[in-house]
């Protein structure tokens, strides 16, 4: 049988594994900490540099404000209200002048059947300056207008269209009349 014997007053210990695991995962820790420290102060730094171009910004805004503010106030003088006033009123007439009826009855005649009547058209120009067509029609069957309001939709020319009145016959009108509003993309 074999006893361990152990003479020294401290029994011997492996150690050395545990410091140097110890020490490396204090180093690792260290180079965390630098580079933490390091992404705080280029953060802080980014943030006055954002803070400055924000207060620059803001004071450019509030230069342009006031230029605006005298630029309104000059406007409302009753001399240029009076000019500004014409210039509105002859930019709605070279609006209105710019459509042309020739151009909207040669695309309607190539989507309207022979069997659809119109009626009425009313062109209008929307505030984004686009055009769209009111317009009344008349059939002897509802067949005819729903095929022709079809052909409008697919139509490269005319865009959605929206139903806002149905008319049955009547003793002294024998058609049914629809009212359409269909988008139109005749350039102004």
């Amino acid at each position: 049988m074999r006893v361990p014997v152990n003479l020294s007053s401290q029994p011997f210990r492996r150690d050395r594994p545990v410091l140097i695991g110890s020490a490396f995962a204090a180093l690792l820790l260290l180079v965390t900490l630098g580079v933490l420290i390091s992404l705080s102060v280029a953060e802080r730094r980014q943030t006055a540099d954002t803070q400055l171009a924000l207060t620059r910004i803001n004071a450019q805004l509030v230069r342009i404000r006031q230029e605006q503010t005298k630029l309104d106030a000059q406007m409302r003088l009753p001399g240029y209200s009076a000019v500004l006033d014409r210039n509105v009123l002859l930019n709605a007439l070279i609006a209105r002048k710019s459509i042309s009826w020739t151009r909207i009855f040669a695309d309607l005649e190539t989507v309207l059947p022979p069997n659809v009547r119109l009626v009425a058209v009313r062109p209008q120009v929307n505030a984004r300056n686009e055009l769209f067509l009111d317009m009344t029609v008349a059939a002897d069957t509802p067949e005819p207008v729903i095929a022709f309001i079809a052909k409008l939709e697919g139509s490269d020319v005319f865009g959605s269209t929206a139903v806002s009145g149905i008319t049955p016959p009547t003793q002294t009108d024998a058609f049914y009349r629809y009212r359409l509003s269909v988008n139109y993309a005749q350039k102004l």
